[in-house]
């Protein structure tokens, strides 16, 4: 009799305790909370203060440099809520479906059905089983199905692999286990980002040097320039340029653009910062299922018998997956390649058990078949005492080393009749299955192991079925797998013993954990894939976690990175790409602090001198515009595959101190010429752009080498760009450049060739 569901009343009893199936929503940032992240910055309060300065008391031109804010900040939001909306539109299309025995949504107590292909919504107990089978490696990692019967456990996550049934919801919401394994991960953090970090690091720099400096350069200036608003230009003049706004900005937009290449090869990056870890990771962690693996078993081999003929055994391999009405994942694989034969009509059938290992059915004028396990069907009747069977079980365990698994074919003259297989077994054939290892996954793994990256294979199935696929696509170490129960619990102990060893069998989602916080512990920035409930804790303890797109909603929502296609090749590209960005910023990243190097000395020795600002802002904005800012972005996306390393700061300042101590000292003396010519500001101004122009140029060529044809154009076109302004009248007044004499100019450039030799002479000392 089947079980009955809960009439309404029940219903409406145990929705007014709250013990209906109200699962938390994934842990992304809502719109506010991106909009709030991305606006409330300490770049854009720097810039953001002294942008209101300059609107009340300067020209329009003058607040150029507030463009980089909105832009700054639009490039951010833009990214993080695409990327938000995509996961809400995977969790629309991938929402589990559920049916009750009854109408309405799913409490405590229902009764729920599960056929083949159904997701298990709720945790459970089996109240009716037919075939029933679990695919339950979302939260356990191991790819082998489970068989469920009446009294049995279900979790929620887990799917119908076999077989149909019915249960009872015993825990729902918050109280299952795929939701209690999830909810470690729920909190939102942010990706571990070193650039992001120096840049915070140098803008903390900045703020504890704007405020003392725009206030010594007020002072100065108001004494010389007898007025407040010319005396606030003066100060805003000086200190905007000691942030490196550029950097920030072009940070964004070459993360940006890294996106979209990315989304181009169906990789949705979840925030910006994501793209720059993927250039620092050395150790990438996957299971072998759905990425060595393309997850799907297929039939390998067919090996005939004792001289039985090849065409029978495929005919009745065919009729024996169609006499089946729930197939499960071998049925099906062997369904596929073998179609049913015409004329071969079933007179009965057992279906597989996973009790008996076996299934069987009878066949009009054909007789029987069955297909299972070698050593359960040789033994039936004392057939496995038969001379020859002995080697078919020594071929079947050489089959399963391999990490394939094997069924024999065998014919019987005798009915079926209940459990047991009939007596007097004929073999006709070895079936050989395997889940089939992607054509491509070998030359990945080649391009980890060529790049530096060590790959560690984590899976939950059997470490010597594990090590076997691993040896197929190249993996180091797969000849000697590691049993995940073994595992010490001293995190010392487990470093080391990842360090020595590839792969992993019978790992539980806990020790996947325990092995990301291992890695990091000595120093290495891991990886970690996944497409279950049983890896959301390591994706998100990863420096980087990458989700499958087919996966579970919680993994994606707790993943850097996802893999819409679910595609392991995939990965070298992402990681080509991120290594293409984060290098090409570093790179340009040595101009920018460059200008805020030059920029504080400048204000500094002004403001202690009592000298008028050289500048206007607006020719600051030019400066970084030619000679940082536009050459920086064709920089920033070069192409480059080199991994990289720590010290981002370190090797920044180690470039820009010399080269911004250089420029400030060349733009000094540049504006100490044109004030002993006795020439008008306006023109000892432009002396001082002129010189500071040029220096700028020779400090990015410095940090574009090697000047390669690209890079040697992009120099050219930069100084042509000058020089346009120089001499269109339009541009001339809007920058408010009035040139000095031909001598004073003169000075000027002979003065950048003289520091930009001697500057070239020192970058390159200290990089021997």
């Amino acid at each position: 009799m089947a079980e009955p569901g809960l009439s309404a009343a029940e219903v409406a009893e145990r929705v007014a305790r709250g013990q209906v199936n109200d699962v938390p929503s994934a842990p992304t940032r809502t719109i506010g909370q991106i909009v709030r992240a991305n606006l409330l910055t300490r770049f854009n309060l720097l810039l953001g203060s002294l942008l209101a300065v300059i609107l009340v008391v300067g020209p329009l031109q003058d607040a150029l440099f507030g463009l980089v804010i909105v832009a700054n900040t639009a490039v951010g939001i833009l990214q993080e809520v695409r990327a938000k909306r995509t996961l809400d539109r995977l969790e629309v299309i991938n929402a589990p479906r559920a049916r009750v025995v009854r109408d309405g949504q799913v409490v405590l107590d229902d009764v729920l059905e599960a056929a083949a292909g159904d997701q298990v919504v709720v945790d459970g107990e089996v109240l009716e089983a037919a075939g029933l089978e679990v695919d339950e490696s979302l939260l356990t990692g191991e790819s082998e199905t489970v068989p469920r019967r009446p009294g049995d456990r279900l979790l929620s996550g887990s799917f119908v692999a076999a077989g149909s049934g019915r249960y009872r919801a015993t825990r729902v919401g918050r109280e299952a286990y795929a939701v209690q394994l999830t909810e470690e991960a729920r909190r939102f953090t942010l990706a571990r980002s070193e650039l992001r970090a120096g840049v915070d690091q140098i803008l903390k720099y900045v703020t504890w040097a704007l405020v003392p400096t725009a206030a010594l350069l007020f002072i100065s200036q108001l004494r010389l320039e007898h007025g407040i608003r010319a005396g606030l230009r003066g100060a805003v003049a000086g200190t905007v340029a000691m942030v490196p706004e550029g950097l920030v900005l072009l940070t964004s937009v070459a993360f940006a653009v890294g996106v979209v290449r990315l989304g181009r090869r169906q990789v949705l990056v979840r925030e910006l910062p994501a793209v720059e870890t993927l250039a620092r990771v050395d150790v990438i962690c996957f299971d072998k299922t759905g990425t060595i693996t393309a997850g799907d078993l297929a039939v390998q081999e067919l090996e005939a018998q004792d001289g039985a003929v090849g065409e029978e055994a495929a005919a009745a391999l065919g009729a024996l997956a169609a006499a089946d009405p729930n197939p499960n994942a071998t049925l099906r694989a062997i369904g596929r390649a073998f179609p049913a034969p015409d004329g071969w009509r079933p007179e009965a059938a057992v279906p597989f058990s996973s009790a008996r290992k076996w299934s069987g059915a009878s066949f009009a004028g054909h007789g029987a078949f069955l297909l299972g396990a070698p050593e359960v069907l040789l033994a039936a009747d004392g057939a496995g005492r038969r001379q020859g069977h002995g080697t078919l079980l020594r071929r079947a365990e050489q089959i399963a080393v391999e990490g394939r698994r094997v069924l024999l074919l065998a014919a019987s003259s005798r009915p079926l009749d209940g459990d047991a297989p009939p007596a007097a077994l004929e073999p006709r054939a070895m079936v050989v299955i395997g889940d089939q290892v992607r054509d491509d996954a070998a030359d990945t793994v080649a391009w980890f192991a060529a790049e530096g990256v060590q790959v560690k294979v984590v899976s939950g199935d059997h470490p010597r079925t594990v090590g076997a696929i691993a040896g197929q696509v190249g993996i180091a170490g797969a000849d000697q797998p590691v049993d995940a129960r073994s595992l010490p619990e001293d995190e010392a102990e487990l470093a080391g013993l990842l360090e020595a060893r590839s792969v992993f069998g019978r790992v539980v989602p806990r020790q996947k954990q325990a092995m990301v916080k291992a890695l990091g512990a000595r120093g290495h920035v891991t990886a970690m894939t996944g497409d279950g409930v049983n890896d959301v804790l390591a994706l998100k303890d990863a420096d980087l976690g990458i989700a499958m797109g087919g996966g579970s909603a919680a993994s994606r929502a707790v993943a850097e990175l996802v893999l819409m296609d679910g595609r392991f090749a995939t990965l070298p590209a992402v990681m080509a790409e991120g290594r293409r960005v984060i290098a090409n910023i570093e790179r340009v990243a040595k101009v920018f602090v460059t200008k805020t190097v030059y920029a504080t000395v400048l204000a500094l020795a002004v403001g202690l001198a009592g000298l008028a600002f050289p500048f206007l802002p607006r020719h600051l904005t030019l400066i970084s515009s030619l000679t940082i800012g536009i050459p920086g972005f064709f920089l920033a996306l070069e192409p480059c595959t080199q991994r990289s390393r720590p010290g981002f700061v370190r090797r920044t300042l180690t470039f820009a101190v010399p080269a911004g101590l250089t420029a400030a000292l060349g733009t000094l003396v540049a504006y100490q010429v044109a004030d002993v010519a006795n020439v008008p500001q306006d023109q000892a101004r432009t002396t001082a752009t002129l010189a500071l122009a040029g220096l700028g140029l020779v400090v990015l060529a410095l940090a574009a080498r090697p000047l390669n044809r690209p890079r040697g154009l992009l120099l050219a076109a930069m100084a042509g760009a000058f020089g346009v302004v120089l001499v269109v009248p339009f541009l001339r007044v809007f920058f408010a450049l009035d040139l000095p004499p031909l001598p004073v100019a003169g000075t000027a450039l002979a003065l950048d060739v003289a520091l930009g030799g001697l500057l070239t002479l020192v970058i390159l000392r200290l990089r021997a």
